[in-house]
């Protein structure tokens, strides 16, 4: 354990550029906010790299298992994570000025479908239902009613996402009048899967690759981020923010991923800019000590996520940050982690 007296806050926040290029000054005459000038440069990434090594794989006679493997391991390894909280922000924050608000599909409809994200399904999901549940019951991706530190119970998780996700969450929408979120989230769901059996007939081995392969990765990855977001729960205030999702900080996750691990302020403050995050975290270290809320140092929400299914609660008690003194010991650290895990009767 370690307590906030002793950490200094490296995670990323915003510093002024003093000189702009004209290319750089157009593209910030388009944006809401010029900070975001960052999701700019990812996408220029994505689009001359992954895109283009895309549509050569589907060229017949081009596609080799080697090659596989290196797009697999440049996507996977360096855009994916970037990529998914970049649709995440910008799903909360739009990214250009209504005036050129057709550019804001870019992010879901060209670029999400090359790296595992169906057109309008995060937004629907996110915004549409779990902002909206904030974990508890209605949210079908509550983790409430599953014992957190089961691999059986994840995977029950995972999959029923992955087989009738799709289903539950159109039912809530229609259950709660979100007509547009659910038109959006329908056209681009049967859009994509309609897309990718055409391009079955066209190169199959190709369309499994670059589209379906990836989907069932990518959600595999979201429901265990998500797990490990919401994995301690107070058992008395479950629908409180600071006592059911985690704040995870000082990690190389905050570096490439926009400061995702502030997951406590995203859901008190969700349209708070990323780089605003380590500032107001520490603004308000007393309703953390007064809350009893988790923060980790180091460490992501993968990592939890494993170290929860490996039981290694060891290692999250020597990575967690106290704030009001109120742990002692790390014996009484892992007691309070292993409480919070346990699964809810959510009738």
């Amino acid at each position: 354990m370690t307590d906030i007296s002793e950490i200094t806050i490296t995670d990323p926040t915003y510093k002024e550029k003093t000189k702009y290029n004209f290319i750089e000054k157009f593209i910030i005459s388009l944006l809401n906010d010029k900070r975001d000038m960052a999701f700019v440069r990812l996408c220029a990434i994505i689009m001359v790299t992954t895109i283009p090594f895309a549509i050569y794989l589907f060229i017949p006679g081009c596609l080799t298992w080697w090659l596989v493997a290196i797009y697999y391991t440049f996507n996977f390894a360096f855009l994916m994570g970037p990529f998914i909280l970049m649709l995440h922000l910008t799903s909360h924050r739009p990214m250009f000025k209504k005036q050129y608000s057709y550019l804001n599909n870019i992010i879901p409809w060209i670029i999400g479908p090359f790296l595992g994200e169906t057109p309008e399904a995060y937004f629907a999901h996110h915004l549409g239902m779990h902002h909206a549940e904030g974990n508890m019951p209605e949210d079908h991706s509550s983790t409430m009613k599953y014992q957190r530190d089961s691999f059986k119970d994840f995977l029950k998780y995972y999959f029923s996402f992955l087989i009738v996700g799709t289903y539950q969450l159109a039912t809530y929408l229609k259950k709660k009048n979100r007509t547009k979120v659910l038109t959006n989230f329908l056209k681009g769901e049967l859009g994509f899967w309609l897309f990718c059996v055409a391009l079955m007939f066209f190169n199959w081995q190709a369309t499994l690759c670059v589209f379906v392969i990836p989907v069932i990765v990518v959600r595999f990855f979201m429901m265990a981020g998500n797990w490990g977001q919401h994995a301690f729960i107070d058992r008395e205030h479950p629908d409180n923010d600071y006592v059911n999702s985690i704040n995870c900080i000082n990690g190389r996750y905050n570096r490439t991923c926009f400061n995702d691990g502030y997951h406590i302020i995203h859901h008190i403050k969700p349209t708070m800019h990323w780089t605003d995050l380590p500032g107001e975290f520490m603004k308000n270290l007393n309703n953390y000590a007064k809350e009893n809320s988790i923060i980790f140092k180091k460490i992501d929400f993968f990592q939890v996520w494993f170290f929860l299914m490996t039981k290694r609660y060891d290692i999250l008690a020597k990575n967690l940050i106290t704030i009001n003194h109120h742990l002692q010991t790390k014996e009484e650290a892992i007691a309070l982690l292993k409480q919070r895990t346990k699964r809810f009767d959510v009738g």
